[in-house]
């Protein structure tokens, strides 16, 4: 399936389904009076319905911004071919919506950090507190409470904090298309 991995809220969603085949080997097509619908849905009671136009043998989806303001986070997906009484569960998955960055009037603060991240920068501003003061009296790192860290033990959480957060930035490479950063690839002609 063409569904993208991830889609803005209020923006306009756009994607393409080839034909299908069902069960039998007999092809799904627009053009046979077969409909292809995608049902996105959370956990929080909110969701959107989206049915495809004919375009070629497929389908073209285009959901207007109107309809895609719906709460950023993880959504599961679920395409449905139908004609008359048959009705084929032809694929899900999961899909990530966005947060809307366009405001009107005030900026919003938004956090486009990830939790690693965000705990990194707190080990790493607790590493300098314990460099220039000294002590480190008490920090929230990750939802815990943390007192009285010796150096030790924070130069070995931010090497683990680093080591997750490379993990975080390959798969988002990989995810996007991009490759593998660690694969080289070579031909011999």
């Amino acid at each position: 399936m063409n569904i993208p991995k991830s889609l803005r809220a209020g923006s306009t969603w756009t994607w393409r389904e080839d034909s299908l085949v069902d069960p039998y080997g007999d092809a799904i097509q627009s053009t046979d009076s077969w409909a292809l619908t995608f049902y996105i849905r959370t956990n929080n009671a909110s969701g959107v319905t989206v049915v495809g136009s004919t375009y070629g043998t497929g389908w073209q989806f285009d959901v207007a911004a109107s309809s895609t303001g719906i709460a950023a986070g993880d959504y599961f997906w679920q395409a449905e071919a139908t004609k008359g009484a048959l009705k084929y569960d032809v694929g899900n998955g999961s899909v990530e919506i966005l947060k809307s960055l366009v405001y009107t009037g005030s900026v919003d603060a938004i956090q486009a950090k990830s939790q690693v991240e965000q705990d990194l920068d707190a080990v790493e501003a607790a590493i300098r507190t314990l460099i220039s003061d000294g002590v480190v009296k008490e920090y929230s790192i990750g939802g815990r409470s943390l007192k009285k860290y010796d150096l030790a033990d924070l130069t070995a959480l931010r090497s683990q904090l680093k080591y997750q957060l490379n993990l975080e930035k390959k798969a988002e490479l990989i995810r996007n298309g991009q490759g593998n950063p660690h694969q080289m690839l070579v031909r011999f002609n």
